[in-house]
């Protein structure tokens, strides 16, 4: 008995230490990465000291970058650089700037996606880059993945999804922001047979694919989640979200979204914490915002609620403390009780993206009004707000912080602002 008790105790304890462990080497690895919204990809930027109000016409625009063509691609800061995607005669590119806005370097990454018909609209550059030490990795519109080297924009290795792992480009082309961990580049090719895929980061070599669902791609970057025995990657396909093991490719789980119509864009980023995965999709009779458990050892999922008026089709969402809060249809933004996914709180805000930093919210309208909203007192407080003049085309982009400022791409033109 004594021994047994002793064996279990020791079981329990050696299992805390590898969760801890894990927890410790995971933040490490996450906080050296700058990636699509932020080292968590859940929105939140840990920023302090941040300006409380914004002066009348706004905060002060320290340069602007306007040779980036066409596109909606958010940009990484990382190394003292500044890396977006961009476009330029039907080219993709990746750019490198410094901190003051000034061009260090250009490497193109073969073809953009332009369009044919009515997705010919909404043509350029769509993924954000993943800076991961030295290294720097993008897709194009078209597919194209590559590594290019940080100081000097040198390719390290490529390889196209279509034409490489049989992947298929649906009709508005890839916007996935690709996600990495120590060793592997996780993608989303989308073909029957090779839907998702693990590449060596430092080769480009693939490591496995997997069938998954044969479902063909969404618009989603998609995460990964770190449990003690197990690593997952969670993204959306055209019609679910699912679960996917990253050590060989089996499928664990997935989830159908329903009141799904044709051109209907999954492009939120799921966030997971405390053994819940939260999402919000856009679909007028579908699911709406969703909480799911998952299961402690990965392998499965089940809902808890749904609210189906709470829609978003790519402006995102960010978890604070028991809430989440997105802007909607008809121009709110709002806050939802995660315990129940009632609507607690609104204010009036144009429909948007949304990002958290040092209890603030900054939303980018699509009428081209970036919002500061103060939160230091859980409520709605308006602190300041800024129209958005350069560049060209739609406001779809979300915006960026680091080391107090403020990035927010539109069309040809990249913005930095002072927000300390």
């Amino acid at each position: 008995m004594i021994l047994f008790k002793s064996s279990s105790r020791y079981k329990l304890l050696t299992l805390a230490i590898i969760s801890v462990f894990v927890s410790e080497f995971n933040n490490a690895y996450a906080q050296g990465a700058s990636q699509w919204r932020g080292v968590n990809r859940d929105g939140k930027y840990n920023e302090k000291n941040l300006l409380k109000k914004w002066p009348e016409k706004g905060p002060q625009l320290l340069w602007s970058f306007e040779q980036l063509g066409l596109g909606y691609a958010a940009p990484s800061i990382a190394d003292g650089r500044v890396f977006v995607n961009g476009e330029s005669f039907g080219f993709s590119y990746l750019y490198a700037l410094d901190l003051n806005g000034k061009l260090l370097w250009k490497s193109p990454n073969g073809k953009e996606f332009m369009g044919a018909g009515f997705s010919s609209t909404y043509p350029g550059a769509r993924s954000t880059p993943t800076v991961v030490g030295n290294l720097v990795y993008t897709s194009s519109g078209k597919g194209r993945i590559a590594c290019f080297d940080v100081a000097m924009g040198i390719e390290k290795w490529a390889i196209d999804m279509v034409k490489g792992l049989g992947g298929y480009e649906n009709e508005f082309g890839y916007s996935e922001s690709l996600v990495v961990d120590d060793k592997h580049v996780y993608c989303f090719p989308g073909g029957s047979n090779t839907n998702i895929a693990s590449l060596d980061r430092f080769t480009g070599k693939t490591v496995w694919t997997s069938k998954a669902l044969a479902d063909t791609t969404s618009f989603c970057s998609p995460i990964l989640v770190n449990l003690p025995s197990i690593k997952i990657l969670i993204t959306f396909s055209r019609h679910y979200l699912f679960g996917i093991d990253t050590k060989n490719g089996a499928l664990l789980w997935s989830y159908k979204l329903n009141g799904f119509k044709y051109d209907g864009e999954h492009c939120n980023t799921p966030i997971y914490e405390n053994g819940y995965i939260y999402n919000v999709a856009a679909e007028a009779l579908g699911n709406g915002t969703v909480k799911l458990a998952l299961s402690s050892d990965g392998k499965s999922i089940k809902e808890i609620w749904r609210n189906k008026n709470i829609r978003n089709d790519f402006g995102g969402f960010v978890k604070v403390d028991n809430k989440l809060f997105m802007t909607v249809e008809k121009n709110w933004l709002k806050s939802i009780d995660i315990n129940n996914g009632k609507v607690i709180d609104s204010i009036k805000m144009n429909y948007g993206s949304i990002i958290f930093a040092d209890n603030k919210f900054i939303c980018y309208g699509r009428n081209g009004e970036v919002n500061l909203f103060d939160f230091e007192q859980k409520r709605f407080e308006l602190a300041g707000k800024v129209k958005i003049e350069k560049g060209d085309k739609y406001h779809f982009s979300h915006p960026v912080i680091a080391d107090g400022m403020m990035y927010i791409r539109r069309g040809n033109a990249l913005l930095a602002y002072k927000i300390n």
